[in-house]
């Protein structure tokens, strides 16, 4: 019977063409981990795609077996938020795959203690979220209590809607009248609603 030995495999991302995965890869060599370049899978592509919906990583799955390591230098590489991160985490566990991130000490997201680290992370950025929500609702209340009008400015003048309501009585086409004020359908049935 001969034993398995563990493969290594490390993510390395970054948003743009003018940055670099160098450093990512020096840091993981620091860290110890000794990873074959063939097992070295670096891609250009914005943080807010999906794990799975980027090339390389998805490539990058297609390869991974249980009982390997892939690694990481923070958690942003693996996805855009806590949320995506701790989905993709998951998913990864699914296949027997355990996922190391350096910027949390080089913990094992799949380990009982990754496992926590993470539902303290996504908590923390629910918490974040509730605030900016209820922050952003307060300011809201704020600004209608003190009259501002809230939401797109008008296109049209207030004189000018009356001009297209009144020519929307006299049985004017909604198509004509926005061909002839410059603007689109449902903003002339907008000043019809709103007569």
């Amino acid at each position: 019977m001969t034993a398995t030995t563990t493969r290594t495999f490390a993510y390395l991302r970054v948003s743009t063409t003018d940055q670099t995965t160098e450093n990512q890869r020096q840091e993981i060599e620091a860290a110890g981990f000794n990873v074959q370049p063939r097992r070295m899978v670096a891609e250009t592509v914005s943080g807010s795609t999906s794990a799975f919906e980027r090339p390389g990583f998805a490539k990058l799955v297609d390869r991974l077996e249980a009982g390997d390591v892939l690694v990481v230098t923070k958690l942003d590489r693996l996805g855009r938020n806590a949320m995506d991160v701790r989905a993709t985490v998951e998913r990864l566990a699914g296949i027997g795959v355990k996922v190391h991130c350096l910027a949390l000490g080089g913990v094992d997201l799949t380990s009982p203690a990754g496992k926590m680290t993470m539902g303290v992370i996504a908590a923390v950025a629910e918490f974040e979220r509730d605030l900016l929500i209820e922050r952003t609702q307060a300011g809201l209340v704020r600004a209608k209590a003190e009259g501002k009008t809230l939401g797109r400015p008008h296109g049209l003048t207030e004189v000018t809607r009356k001009e297209i309501a009144q020519k929307l009585t006299e049985g004017a086409a909604v198509a004509a009248l926005a061909r002839e004020y410059g603007t689109s359908r449902q903003t002339i049935m907008r000043c019809r609603d709103a007569a």
